[in-house]
Order: C-alpha cells, then sequence, then structure tokens
C-alpha cells in the first residue's frame, strides 16, 4: 500500500457554516468512532484540512468519507478530537443548551436534584466533553477543561442563566488537563453573584458545608453520595474509622447510621474545621467523634494489629494522575490496604476507592487483593462507583474514573 496519504473526496472538503476542519480517519482506525467512543486519538487520522487552532470546530469522517460526527480539536495531546454530535451540526448555542437541558431532565428524573446539591454536566457523559457543572444551592461551579470547552465558554454561562437562573456562576477552570491543553488557570465569578463562603447541602439527614471557593475541585465530592449513604447502612454499633476524611462526608452518614465512634483523619487542619461544624450541624454528639489532623499512612502504622476499627473508609486522592504513574499508584493502594487491613478488625468491613483515572477497576483489584498476605481472607461484597449523575457513555469505559470494593476480613 503506498504510503501517500488519500485525497478527502471533495463533498468531506466543504464544511458548512460553525465548522472549521475536516478530520479524516486511518482505513480501520474507525472503528471506536463507529462504535460512539468520543475520542479520536491523533494516531487514528490520516488527514486533516482546515483550521487547525487549538478548540477549533471540526467534521469527523471515517476512511470512506461516512460522517462520523462533530467536536473539537486540539494537536497538542493524544487525544486530538473530542466528539461533542455524531450528526453534523453547528457546535455552539443551540447544542449547548439542549445538552444543559436534557442533563437537568435526567437528573430531576432520578430525584438527583434534591438536597441542594448535584453534578449537571459530567463531561462526555452528558455530551459535553471537557465541562464539568456542579450546583450547590443557588450557585453554580463551572470547570472548562479542553481548549474546546473553552471556545465555548460564553453559551455555557449563557446556557446556564438560561436553564437554571442561578444567583451566580463561579469558575475554577484549573489543573493538569488545562496545562496539557495549553490553557492558563481560570478561578472566580463568571457571572451573577460571588457564591459566599460556605455553602449548605443536605443528604437525607445529612448536612454539609460546601467551600466553593477554596475547596477540593468544585467544593465537595458529590461522586461519593451514594457509597456515603451505604456506608451510613451499615455503620450502626460499629467503631468507624473516615481516612482522607475531607469535610466528613463518610463520617456525618456513619454517624447518623448509628456508630458507635467515628474517627476522621485529613491532613488538612482547615478541611476538618469545617468537617466538625457539619457534624453539629446534622445533630451529631461531638462526644462521638474524634478528628485528627495527620497523615492516614502514619496513623494507620500506628494502629496496625490493634483491631481498632470495625469498619474502614479508605478515599484518597488519585495517586495516578497520569499513565506513567499507574504502577506506582498500583503499589501506593496495596501499601494503603495493608495498612488499613491490619487496623481491622476480624469481621470487619472495608470501603476502599481509587478515583485515579488511569488507574483500570482491573489494577485496583489487583492492588487490593494483593494486600494482604492471604487473599482468602478477605471477601469482595461489591463493586462500587460514582452516583448516577455522574453518567458514563457505554462506549467511553475511561470516563468511570471512580472505583471501589466493599470487602470484609475473616473473622478467623
Amino acid at each position: 500500500m503506498s504510503d501517500r496519504r488519500p485525497t478527502l473526496p471533495r463533498a468531506a472538503r466543504e464544511l458548512p457554516p460553525g465548522l472549521e476542519l475536516d478530520v479524516r480517519l486511518k482505513e480501520g482506525k474507525d472503528g471506536p468512532a463507529r462504535a460512539g467512543h468520543p475520542w479520536v486519538f491523533s494516531g487514528a487520522i490520516a488527514q486533516v484540512s482546515g483550521d487547525e487552532s487549538p478548540g477549533a470546530f471540526v467534521r469527523v469522517v471515517a476512511f470512506d468519507g461516512t460522517l462520523l460526527g462533530v467536536g473539537t480539536w486540539n494537536p497538542r495531546g493524544s487525544i486530538a478530537v473530542r466528539m461533542f454530535s455524531r450528526r453534523e451540526e453547528p457546535i455552539g448555542e443551540a447544542l449547548v443548551r439542549r445538552r444543559l437541558a436534557d442533563a437537568l431532565d435526567a437528573r430531576r428524573a432520578l430525584r438527583l436534584d434534591e438536597g441542594r446539591g448535584f453534578r449537571l454536566v459530567n463531561g462526555e457523559g452528558d455530551g459535553l466533553p471537557g465541562i464539568v457543572i456542579d450546583v450547590y444551592g443557588e450557585h453554580v461551579v463551572m470547570q472548562l477543561l479542553t481548549a474546546g470547552a473553552e471556545r465555548l465558554r460564553g453559551e455555557v454561562v449563557d446556557g446556564l442563566a438560561a436553564t437554571l437562573a442561578p444567583a451566580g456562576v463561579f469558575e475554577r477552570s484549573t489543573g493538569g488537563a488545562r496545562r496539557e491543553e495549553g490553557l492558563p488557570d481560570r478561578v472566580g465569578v463568571a457571572e451573577g453573584s460571588a457564591p459566599p463562603e460556605r455553602i449548605e447541602i443536605a443528604e437525607g439527614r445529612a448536612r454539609f458545608l460546601v467551600d466553593v471557593r477554596g475547596g477540593q475541585k468544585t467544593g465537595f465530592f458529590l461522586d461519593q453520595r451514594a457509597n456515603r449513604r451505604m456506608v451510613g447502612r451499615i455503620a450502626r454499633g460499629r467503631r468507624v474509622l473516615n481516612a482522607f476524611a475531607y469535610t466528613g462526608g463518610f463520617a456525618i452518614h456513619a454517624g447518623l447510621g448509628g456508630a458507635e465512634r467515628v474517627t476522621s483523619v485529613e491532613t488538612s487542619g482547615p478541611a476538618l474545621a469545617i468537617a466538625r461544624e457539619a457534624w453539629a450541624l446534622s445533630g451529631l454528639d461531638e462526644s462521638r467523634a474524634e478528628w485528627v489532623a495527620r497523615d492516614v499512612f502514619d496513623v494507620l502504622e500506628e494502629w496496625r494489629d490493634r483491631d481498632a476499627f470495625d469498619l474502614v473508609v479508605l478515599d484518597p486522592p488519585p495517586f495516578a494522575r497520569h499513565r506513567a504513574d499507574r504502577d506506582r499508584a498500583v503499589r501506593a493502594y496495596r501499601d494503603l490496604n495493608r495498612r488499613a487491613l491490619r487496623a481491622l478488625a476480624p469481621g470487619g468491613i472495608l470501603a476502599t476507592f481509587s478515583c485515579s483515572p488511569h488507574m483500570d477497576p482491573g489494577a485496583f483489584f489487583h492492588a487490593v487483593s494483593t494486600s494482604v498476605a492471604a487473599p482468602s481472607r478477605l471477601a469482595v461484597l461489591g463493586h462500587l462507583g460514582a452516583d448516577a449523575d455522574h453518567p458514563v457513555l457505554a462506549a467511553h469505559p475511561e470516563g468511570s474514573y471512580l472505583k471501589g470494593l466493599l470487602a470484609r476480613r475473616s473473622a478467623d
């Protein structure tokens, strides 16, 4: 076969208004895009024609010229195109508003908008790659993480005003993802009023306080809602350790579930101060709580072989932020879970999580299962993930970043 790139058919070169670049895929490399995967990798591209500026709106066609959809372009990384639609249409105000309205309908149908805190847009899972939008009370927190999302900033802000009419939109567009896209960080009010220092949200009887200006991510970990409730259901009468406690989400549900005592370990003193405030706001007795502002690894090592807890929750930050970190992360998860299991009483329950996008479920399962000398003494009770306001496309398993295991240590 000749190495010469094939010429695009004339019809594929005539871009409609609103699209700026044509991308044609290599023969035999268009299978994932045909199946609905929202990413087109640079290695799958045979030819481009048009404006190749980061954030350009592109039409994607298969090798034979079949239309695969439209998306946004960035030549800086391995993900060259992020797909926004499977039909030929402008990427602009109408598409953004349609996606926002559909996302809100989906949350309302499942009653996920109750309690004043929920994720409205989860990137590719809601057809808006690179865009994350969380709702806290009367305010919205927006993250634009790609060049294409940045290009749509005005449409997103206007669409939120039309869809939700919030008191304000606060932007938290920061982190490694933006830097990889060649974008600077941006934090501040995008529209309307500034959020208050603390926003109160609820999950049943639990009350939480969210710092959307300075807290982690958008201020709270909404993805763990269902898992927090699960911990609350099994906490009765147990001594509970909430490791990497942040602002106390798992601790408060455990306390409301009837835990004998809850110990929360978190390196951030300010986060623990918010957790204590939320514990009291939820009507819980301070005498049933212990707050430890220290490193989790050190504390677990001190409590080894003491059978100190009947229920341990491990919700660490990501250990693998890049694909190259995966092997190191496996070792870190294995070490962490080994220490936790040595502080867990026989018959005790472990709820352990990874939010590392480059740690697949199989690798995480292997790290946990090999953290004990005798794997037969650890029974997996269930596989855990994010709540329903964090949808993942069936064709995009990479979007399922949060994975967890519920396990029981053998009593003998």
